[in-house]
């Protein structure tokens, strides 16, 4: 994971802990190939899910703010997705949030075009727009504190790539039924002008777990690497539970950090392209 503010993990969690494997197993020829192209089975237009984000100190766990996921009908072939995070108006006196992640992603392969990040998280602003030329392996960032006073940077890639919010889509459309309990898998995504080489540990199926409000379900369950640093100690781990049917959403997260625990819950759900059969209580 990256290194961040402790306020920015809380909108953060969502878009950077569920980063799944890339692709499959080898052969290495056919895991590149993936990589590049991957159909859409799982996600549809008019899908929006809703996550709550809490954070625990000193054994309490507060509610802290929530995450709004939606895909919509974008021009020319693509996706428009967006993530949306806040703190509540009761925890803004704390720090105070307002994060938006806009990607629109050919419809073909699930790659990014062009992703846009606006962030405000207290008195921190931060704008950066990103073009992607995948077959070219390039990439321009348009990058300030605000969008006026953006500057262009062109940045080299070494094969297709993701951004943070694109990655969650592809990654549930991934077919990990021959997988093993404890495989890792790397992964890559470009953020802040950095390529992150990451890893994810599958760790095999549960049958039933707990979501607050929402009842239990068949999960499939996931732990992202995270690297030390201000907010993650040393060998901590990220657990993600996605539920175990056709639309493999996200239900729960949960990490411990340098002070104390964050998570972030399935709140709300609809337009999904299936039935969540996943839940079973």
């Amino acid at each position: 994971m990256l290194k961040t503010s402790l306020a920015s993990i809380l909108t953060l969690l969502l878009l950077t802990g569920f980063v799944l494997p890339k692709a499959d197993p080898p052969p290495a020829n056919a895991a590149q190939d993936e990589a590049c192209s991957m159909d859409n089975h799982t996600f549809q237009v008019g899908e929006e899910i809703v996550y709550k984000l809490f954070y625990n100190w000193n054994f309490v766990w507060i509610a802290a703010g929530e995450a709004v996921f939606k895909v919509e009908e974008g021009e020319n072939n693509q996706y428009h997705l967006s993530a949306t995070g806040h703190t509540y108006k009761s925890y803004d006196w704390a720090f105070r949030i307002r994060d938006s992640h806009d990607a629109y992603v050919n419809k073909d392969n699930l790659l990014p075009n062009m992703s846009i990040r606006q962030v405000e998280e207290g008195g921190y602003r931060m704008y950066d727009k990103m073009t992607f030329h995948q077959s070219a392996r390039k990439l321009t960032s348009f990058r300030g504190k605000t969008e006026a006073e953006a500057r262009a940077n062109d940045f080299d890639l070494d094969g297709c790539m993701h951004d943070m919010l694109s990655i969650i889509y592809y990654a549930r459309n991934i077919n990990f039924q021959n997988y093993e309990p404890g495989q890792t898998f790397p992964v890559q995504i470009f953020l802040d002008r950095e390529v992150y080489p990451l890893s994810v540990k599958y760790k095999g199926k549960e049958e039933s777990i707990k979501v607050k409000g929402q009842g239990r379900f068949k999960a499939i369950k996931f732990s992202p690497e995270l690297i030390a640093g201000d907010i993650f100690d040393e060998d901590t781990q990220m657990n993600v539970y996605v539920s175990d049917d056709q639309n493999r959403i996200p239900l729960l997260i949960e990490s411990p950090i340098s002070v104390g625990s964050v998570k972030a819950v399935l709140k709300e759900y609809r337009g999904l392209k299936y039935d969540l059969t996943a839940k079973v209580d």
